[in-house]
């Protein structure tokens, strides 16, 4: 990623004004650094109560305890820690295309942006495992997918994410054959990923595409499948419906809608994020020419997902609305609150 931007002497701002070789500002008008401070600053805010309502929700209500809650909870705790740790610093460095905070916390914040982005992606990819099991082989979920599967899961999304973007940012691999190209580049304020050709796609690759592709491939044979139950549903005879098999067929629905939902969210973490791995694919084969403005907004249209993701529960899970209802009134508070059954109303 790369900007070039034409200064005349009397315009020109630095980030340090007195050190030399200091990075060029971006001057902005007064309405643009309200509008992005604006929606930065929300987006900031949105994702931190939102997840942390989905944290607590599961975290308290016993009956939310179940493994794909907990997925879900640590997803929810990978979008907190993104909004808390890196998107801030990210709102600051958009604004202004200024880092004021050193260059090994540049590190740190470039490793923690891209363990986190590949942390929730690696938890939808498991989710859509979940869900597999949940709608194609409903008899055998409760012996594959038990705690210490989920725990497994977690491990690898956790693990994995950090030892890739730590060993790629700290090795350098990422800037291997463009060296002079970064360090014709480098000012004092400066911070910004690079990517060599082959780390461009190899980043994408890992962190998106392969387990896009697999989510992708999971939620087609779900959908399949329950477009099936749904048929074989309707054939069956109006008078059965009260009989035995009516608690099978509620619990067919329930998981149907289920799996729709984290399909959407599945399907608006790839809306997201996919401009911006295309651009990271793209740009090194462009001569790094992209416009910073476009790069940032790539990057923050990414970053949104996370703000997404507890509007959509809030929006398709009745359980999340009630118990965010308590939240906000203090009901948790009370007595055996998290005893209370969320699903009482819920067919």
């Amino acid at each position: 990623m790369n900007s070039t931007t034409l200064w005349s002497s009397r315009d020109v701002q630095y980030c340090f004004e007195f050190v030399n070789n200091s990075c060029p500002k971006t001057l902005r008008s007064p309405i643009s650094l309200f509008v992005m401070f604006l929606f930065m600053a929300g987006a900031i805010l949105l994702t931190m109560c939102g997840n942390m309502f989905v944290i607590i929700s599961i975290l308290h209500f016993k009956q939310l305890h179940s493994p794909t809650n907990i997925l879900i909870c640590s997803m929810a705790t990978t979008d907190f820690l993104l909004s808390f740790t890196v998107m801030p610093y990210s709102m600051v460095r958009s604004i202004d295309s200024c880092w004021y905070f050193g260059d090994l916390l540049c590190k740190v914040h470039t490793c923690c942006d891209i363990m986190l982005c590949t942390t929730s992606i690696f938890h939808l990819c498991f989710i859509s495992v979940d869900r597999y099991y949940a709608v194609c082989a409903p008899l055998h979920y409760v012996t594959k997918i038990t705690i210490p599967v989920v725990e497994v899961f977690l491990l690898i999304s956790w693990s994995v994410p950090i030892l890739f973007a730590f060993g790629l940012v700290f090795s350098e691999l990422n800037i291997e054959g463009i060296e002079e190209y970064v360090s014709s580049l480098y000012c004092y304020g400066f911070c910004a990923l690079v990517f060599n050709k082959l780390w461009g796609v190899m980043a994408s690759f890992i962190a998106f595409f392969l387990p896009g592709t697999i989510m992708v491939g999971i939620y087609l044979h779900i959908f399949k499948v329950a477009n099936e139950h749904a048929k074989q549903i309707a054939q069956v005879p109006h008078a059965s419906k009260s009989g035995p098999d009516t608690k099978g067929k509620m619990s067919t629905k329930k998981e149907s809608k289920a799996t729709k939902t984290l399909s959407i969210v599945m399907g608006a973490f790839i809306l997201c994020w996919l401009p911006f791995f295309i651009l990271t694919i793209t740009d090194p084969y462009i001569g790094f020419s992209t416009p910073e403005d476009l790069y940032n907004a790539f990057l923050w249209l990414g970053y949104f997902n996370s703000t997404c993701n507890p509007i959509i529960y809030g929006l398709f899970y009745p359980w999340f609305r009630k118990a965010f209802k308590m939240i906000v009134t203090g009901t948790i508070f009370r007595r055996d609150s998290s005893a209370i059954n969320l699903f009482a109303t819920n067919v």
